[in-house]
């Protein structure tokens, strides 16, 4: 995985108030967490970032090299979370953690499935259950994606953790009997028993019976 250079800035003063001010002229504020040291608040552009999660190449997955303007000084780091406002979806905070390139990492990578089963062809239905794995290796053998082929799944077929090939270098850490992807069969049409059909028709009207005069009435009396 090629990295990613993203300009930063040293935040001097952090609290709600600043980080209102930095929202407001297209910056975001930021923390450097991890490596043994101190958290460090930062601040970057907004739209450069953006750019790099939204259209690059790995997106969240991608190894920073956060540079500090107005210094040589530069650390590789990887994004941790990303807070995003509910209304206007744009990001208001991000968390990076520290990495060494030569030391694994765990990251969380989403499946991809290729091909269309057999069994579904059949009119089976595909079971997808895990859509992300997690994964450790060196974080510039991090995947965009674990493939997985399901084309030659029948009906009751199925592909667990174990079946998979992960890239070189990659381990993955889920367990191994887990059901990735499978094809069962289509659901069948339910046919409700005869007294759940009558009971759920509409009743017909109740017959009247009129008792009929067993004694003439008497006449009155004038």
């Amino acid at each position: 995985m090629a990295e990613v250079t993203l300009e930063v800035s040293r935040r001097e003063s952090t609290g709600k108030g600043v980080a209102r001010k930095l929202r407001a002229s297209g910056r975001i504020p930021a923390v450097v967490y991890g490596g043994h040291r101190d958290p460090v608040a930062i601040e970057v552009d907004r739209k450069s970032v953006a750019e790099l999660v939204q259209k690059g190449e790995h997106g969240v997955r991608s190894i920073f090299l956060l540079k500090m303007a107005g210094t040589d000084q530069q650390r590789h780091a990887m994004i941790k979370d990303i807070q995003i406002d509910p209304i206007s979806r744009k990001m208001t905070h991000i968390d990076f953690v520290r990495v060494l390139m030569d030391e694994v990492v765990r990251v969380s990578i989403p499946v991809h499935l290729n091909g269309t089963p057999i069994g579904v062809k059949e009119g089976g239905l595909l079971d997808f259950q895990v859509r992300e794995l997690h994964v450790e290796c060196l974080p510039n053998a991090i995947p965009d994606t674990i493939e997985v082929d399901v084309s030659e799944l029948g009906h009751h077929d199925y592909l667990r953790v174990s079946d998979l090939k992960a890239p070189q270098g990659v381990k993955v850490l889920d367990d191994p009997d887990r059901v990735v992807v499978g094809v069962t069969h289509a659901k069948a049409e339910v046919v409700p028993e005869a007294a759940e059909v009558a009971a759920t028709e509409t009743p017909a009207e109740p017959e009247v019976i009129k008792k009929g005069k067993t004694d003439e009435e008497e006449p009155a009396k004038k």
